[in-house]
């Protein structure tokens, strides 16, 4: 028998013009024990057939028609007062985000405990017992000191750890987890999805996994739906949907993915520099680091070394990837190189000139050469600009151009990054997320950089999303000579887009080389770790 059925299930949305259809006659179900993974890129209407099942659809939102059956009880239509009753004892709900779905104020033992006192668990011991058995089970160390613990006292992982606790507390036949690693390196992921499988295992929960990573759902889902625009246009055991994609939009997604590219970038010189005589008359070198160390005071610790000893060199022209987990010390590295900061030790040359100490006007020269990308362009672009401004004001503010020829330059740039060309007078809000980080990459091209600094500047965005910017940097690098620092915990990829890598851990650069070297016989066990952590690992590494 089913834990889950679905037929023929409908959604709308209010909008200026009326109401939405946004999800289609969406028809599929779940069996006991088993992980289903809804599949698609934003937009595609997962999350919105996720929630239209628990009745947590956003304003104006509305089930227009279907049928949702949970094991033989037919729970269509009810009012949300009434699945107030269901939410938590028969399903429950592991969300995106744990840092908005965590209340800050509140020790994480006590929002534990919230659900089990709203469904009757009224003594403050025994439930106060739960909940540490809850945390003990999800693997949180020391969860007695955990649980007298605020929300920004943990690492990110340990806070979703805390999502699924709750999920889970009253024993749910299915468990619906929403996008659940999406803002996780990959070991932490890795663990994550482990605990989520164990789960599955010992108590046979059912499991609706919502992704638009198709690495994750090859993994861990037994079978696939793939939807998109609201509709299915695929379902079926996962490996038969992997190795025989009937759909088109399918094979686009698997074509995208990075776990399922094989193949790498060469190292050798980029057509630009295939002359010999040319590249021996020269430093090869567009960026060289020796020594980088940066230390940060702690309040109430000793100082606390973020980089240490951190040496590379990157060949003109080609991409070098700093790959490690959050904390690893990657970010606080490119700072230095791009002198946001000053390192306490080491130095860092530009094209063979030395700008470690470089202050004043070589400072402000330095920045000319050196741009960077980051990983949120909503929160880099101004959203009260227009994007011709937003593109131009790199020009402005290094008084290039008159105010026409800024402008002119900045349609230019648009055109080159593949954007339409009535963006010019849009705001960033009027964009997607792709479109944003096009403009930002435009941006930081705007005055004819010799290096970009990438910061995660694909890992917030859909995979399809993600391979056009791929794409689009790789061609830039071609015509440009462009030189990248690309910052990333995902090594698959750091195996599209690099020709080097330096992985990082704990400040320190634990081992480097070509990247297919470092895939193919990675030598350090940090680095194996990594590898094993890519979800579709056997396809990365196969």
């Amino acid at each position: 028998m089913s834990v889950l059925s679905v037929a023929d299930l409908r959604v709308s949305y209010a909008t200026r013009d009326g109401r939405r259809d946004v999800v289609h006659g969406v028809t599929f179900e779940i069996g006991e024990g088993e992980t289903l993974a809804l599949v698609g890129e934003s937009g595609s209407g997962k999350s919105t057939t996720a929630h239209a099942l628990l009745g947590l659809l956003s304003d104006g939102g509305r089930v227009e028609g279907g049928q949702v059956r949970l094991g033989e009880l037919d729970i269509s239509g009810w009012s949300d007062r009434a699945l107030r009753g269901i939410r938590g004892p028969a399903i429950g709900l592991v969300p995106q985000d744990p840092v908005t779905s965590l209340d800050p104020v509140r020790p994480i033992g006590a929002q534990v405990g919230e659900i089990l006192r709203l469904h009757g668990h009224r003594d403050r011991r025994s439930r106060r017992a739960r909940v540490l058995e809850l945390l003990e089970r999800v693997g949180i160390d020391d969860p007695d000191l955990r649980a007298r613990q605020y929300p920004h006292e943990l690492s990110g992982g340990m806070r979703q750890r805390v999502l699924i606790a709750t999920a889970v507390a009253l024993r749910p036949r299915l468990l619906i987890a929403d996008e659940p690693t999406s803002a996780l390196d990959v070991t932490v992921q890795r663990r994550v999805l482990d605990l989520l499988d164990d789960l599955r295992r010992d108590e046979g929960t059912s499991i609706l996994l919502v992704t638009h990573d198709l690495g994750v759902a090859a993994d861990r889902a037994q079978r696939l739906v793939v939807l998109k625009d609201g509709r299915i246009v695929e379902q079926g055991e996962s490996a038969s949907v992997l190795d025989a994609p009937t759909d088109p939009y399918t094979r686009q997604l698997l074509a995208d993915a990075p776990a399922f590219v094989t193949g790498f970038r060469r190292t050798e010189a980029p057509p630009f520099l295939r002359d010999a005589a040319a590249v021996a008359a020269e430093n090869p070198y567009a960026l060289v680091a020796t020594g980088l160390v940066k230390e940060f005071r702690v309040a109430g610790r000793e100082r606390f070394r973020a980089v240490d000893d951190v040496s590379f060199r990157v060949r003109r022209g080609t991409t070098h990837a700093l790959v490690g987990e959050s904390g690893s010390g990657k970010t606080t590295t490119a700072r230095l190189i791009a002198r946001f900061d000053r390192p306490d030790a080491g130095s860092v040359e530009v094209a063979g000139e030395d700008v470690t100490s470089a202050s004043g006007e070589r400072l402000r020269a330095l920045r000319e050469r050196i741009q960077f990308v980051y990983q949120n362009p909503f929160a880099s672009l101004d959203p009260r600009q227009q994007i011709a401004d937003i593109i131009a004001e790199p020009l402005q503010n290094f008084r290039i151009g008159s105010k026409q020829e800024r402008r002119t330059r900045a349609l230019a740039l648009i055109d080159r990054v593949s954007l339409p060309a009535d963006v010019a007078r849009r705001t960033p809000r009027e964009l997607s997320g792709g479109q944003r980080q096009r403009v930002a990459i435009a941006r930081a091209l705007a005055i004819d950089p010799e290096i970009v600094v990438l910061d995660e500047a694909v890992s917030a965005l859909d995979v399809t999303v993600q391979a056009r910017i791929l794409e689009l940097l790789a061609s830039l690098q071609s015509e440009l000579g462009l030189t990248y620092l690309f910052i990333s915990h995902d090594l698959a990829v750091v195996r599209r887009i690099s020709h080097t890598v330096s992985v990082m851990r704990r400040g320190r650069i634990v081992e480097e080389g070509p990247t297919e070297r470092l895939f193919d016989d990675p030598q350090h066990e940090y680095t194996r770790e990594l590898l094993a952590a890519v979800p579709g690992r056997s396809e990365v590494l196969g």
